[in-house]
């Protein structure tokens, strides 16, 4: 982290309001001059490091440009962090919600920076023996058995969401949102979307999501124990077998493909266990029935091919900051196959 404070901000952050913000909302937070960094390997949610030449934080607020509605909540990520500090979920602490968009162009939160490694490569993966990359997904799968085992009014989440209809209203959210960014024809989409409509399963299962539960959403440390659980802005109330479905597209859906941005360096292929055994593991930790599973590995496919379809719209229309966004379109289709193979037609 440079503290370079003539050096130009990165978009999205403007320095002298923000310290003029927290000068006025939170007296001492910030000593020294402030500068900022957008922290690489985000595809949503922006993130950025910001300091005083003394301490870091985080500060997290909307993409730029074509935002989908609700997609990108800061109030809800801001609420389920807070929410959940005194559980054994491992989360930053959060230190204040911005609503005013007068001060950055959009709403904004900051929590505190947590040291810890985002796996996000195969470089950093392949440097890990066969016993850190087991120890891993295990702790991965052990951290959402605990998510999902929080009493959500425990932690004044009771009214987070509505587990009534929850995945019906899913399908309808996430195929409203490929409406609202697709700019051409894929192949598979609308066979995919109609498939899972038919087969919505039933039961009264409710636990806090998060809703985008992979590898490099953690910060891990030298001991591959999970310090911190990040990018909760899709966390809601619902059936947590979709954390479980979209765990596996993450972890094996993505094996094979050229040029993935999304999910590099996990899964079998580079040594780590299967989903399988992860799944099992869960199981044991959580007795829940995993008998329609399908379906919601099939809705995984679905949900990551309309995210990489608006990421792909916003790159099309110079609206992403950062690097790495120029294969994502290429994704989308092939996701869209594996979704279909994993639901077939009745």
């Amino acid at each position: 982290m440079a503290d370079d404070t003539t050096a130009q901000p990165p978009p999205g952050l403007d320095l002298d309001r923000l310290r003029a913000y927290l000068e006025r909302e939170h007296p001492g937070l910030v000593e020294g001059e402030l500068s900022g960094e957008l922290i690489q390997g985000g595809r949503s949610n922006l993130t950025y490091v910001i300091g005083d030449g003394t301490r870091h934080w985080v500060l997290r607020r909307p993409p730029l440009g074509h935002v989908l509605a609700t997609a990108h909540d800061m109030s809800r990520e801001y609420r389920v962090l807070s929410a959940l500090a005194d559980t054994d979920v491992p989360v930053p602490r959060t230190y204040l919600l911005c609503e005013d968009e007068q001060v950055l162009g959009a709403p904004f939160f900051i929590m505190d920076l947590v040291s810890g490694t985002a796996y996000r490569s195969e470089e950093q993966t392949r440097a890990l023996s066969t016993e850190q990359r087991r120890d891993l997904a295990m702790r991965l799968v052990e951290v959402l058995a605990r998510l999902h085992a929080v009493d959500p009014e425990s932690v004044g989440l009771g009214d987070f969401g509505k587990p009534d209809g929850f995945l019906e209203r899913q399908l309808r959210r996430w195929s409203k949102q490929l409406a609202a960014s697709q700019q051409r024809e894929l192949r598979g989409v609308t066979e995919l979307r109609d498939r899972l409509a038919e087969g919505v399963p039933t039961n009264g299962r409710v636990a806090i999501v998060h809703g985008d539960y992979r590898l490099d959403n953690v910060l891990v440390d030298q001991d591959c124990d999970i310090r911190a659980v990040l990018d909760w802005e899709m966390a809601t109330l619902g059936d947590p077998l979709t954390d479980l479905g979209l765990l596996v597209v993450y972890w094996e859906g993505f094996s094979g493909i050229a040029d993935n941005p999304v999910a590099k360096g996990v899964g079998p292929e580079f040594g780590f266990p299967g989903a399988r055994e992860m799944l099992r593991h869960y199981a044991e930790l959580n007795r829940i029935d995993t008998s329609e599973l399908d379906w919601y590995v099939a809705f995984g496919f679905f949900k990551i091919a309309v995210i990489l379809e608006g990421i792909h719209y916003r790159f099309t229309q110079n609206q992403t900051v950062g690097e790495g966004f120029e294969h994502v379109g290429a994704l989308v289709e092939p996701l869209i196959e594996q979704g279909l193979a994993n639901i077939p037609e009745k």
